[in-house]
């Protein structure tokens, strides 16, 4: 059964929600679930649970039934795949912005809404909607810290089944700084630019396999391996604190600009998500990620020796 917003349950949240500083937003792009309370029962707010499948898990896991099952109120499910781009055979990358723009405003999702994206498990796919949605233009735009587990465990309710939102207008303006392909890549890679790769340490030195089929492991010249997990600590990412103690210990320098790549673009955002909340300023994402990089004919591949 499709269900829209209740006033009931949200007049008994906020009588729940615990107060906190109205900057907080401004602050971080992290909310917390006492915060998010109190905004349930604003008409602005839209909640997305981006959940994408964890790679390698057989069989794979149906996130989209386990939203059905468990979500929090008035969540829609934002499927990444299917508003990523189908025209190119590489994954996950960002649609044309028209397309983008008709199919949040389907969504919901207006210039004016207030996003929150949460994930079922751990820190994974939320960045990349967080990354997707800011680079077409959404300005207020954050994450739920510590997903369905930390709102489950603070106590809060959930309900089950699809939720509709009315169709809104959303206006896709595609930020180009945020976006890197192979051209600039390798120019980056002659610039000695910081690169920084969100895959495993073993997939970056070559000792381990790629998931995706005749793709070579290794790694860019230059670039610093920053496996994403490093940057969680049970589900949720470090304090501002250990990630900018994180990324100094690895020689980089948040002030300059930085490029991070994964895999297929996903985790590549979990590294930008946390470059934000360090302090970074200049950060950009390669889209193509290894998944192009690596099958280029004119790409420079390093293993480990």
């Amino acid at each position: 059964m499709t269900i829209s917003r209740d006033s009931e349950l949200t007049n008994i949240l906020l009588c729940t929600a615990i107060s906190e500083p109205d900057n907080l937003v401004r602050m971080t792009p992290l909310v917390t679930p006492s915060w998010l309370t109190s905004q349930l029962n604003n008409p602005r707010t839209v909640i997305l649970d981006a959940t994408l499948p964890p790679v390698g898990v057989h069989p794979p896991v149906d996130t989209r039934a386990n939203y059905l099952k468990q979500h929090l109120p008035h969540a829609v499910f934002f499927d990444i795949e299917e508003f990523s781009d189908h025209a190119t055979s590489l994954p996950h990358m960002l649609p044309p912005a028209d397309v983008l723009a008709r199919d949040l405003s389907s969504l919901g999702i207006s210039d004016q809404s207030s996003i929150i994206i949460y994930e079922q498990e751990g820190v994974f796919s939320a960045p990349r909607a967080w990354w997707m949605l800011r680079t077409f233009g959404a300005s207020d735009v954050h994450i739920l810290d510590g997903g369905l587990r930390a709102w489950i465990e603070g106590g809060f309710p959930t309900t089950s089944g699809p939720v509709a939102l009315p169709s809104a207008n959303f206006h896709a303006n595609l930020d180009p700084t945020a976006i890197k392909n192979f051209a600039q890549i390798m120019k980056m890679i002659g610039g000695h630019a910081q690169i920084l790769d969100a895959r495993s340490a073993g997939r970056f030195s070559g000792a381990a396999p790629e998931p995706r089929p005749g793709l070579s492991s290794g790694h860019m010249p230059g670039a610093t391996s920053v496996p994403f997990l490093d940057l969680t600590n049970q589900g949720r990412l470090k304090s501002p604190e250990e990630l900018r103690a994180l990324f100094s210990d690895k020689g980089i320098d948040i002030h300059q600009p930085i490029t991070t790549t994964c895999g297929s673009g996903v985790t590549a955002a979990v590294i930008a998500l946390a470059l934000e909340i360090a302090g970074a300023a200049q950060v950009s994402l390669y889209d193509g990620s290894w998944a192009e990089y690596a099958q280029h004919p004119d790409a420079i591949i390093e293993k480990a020796s």
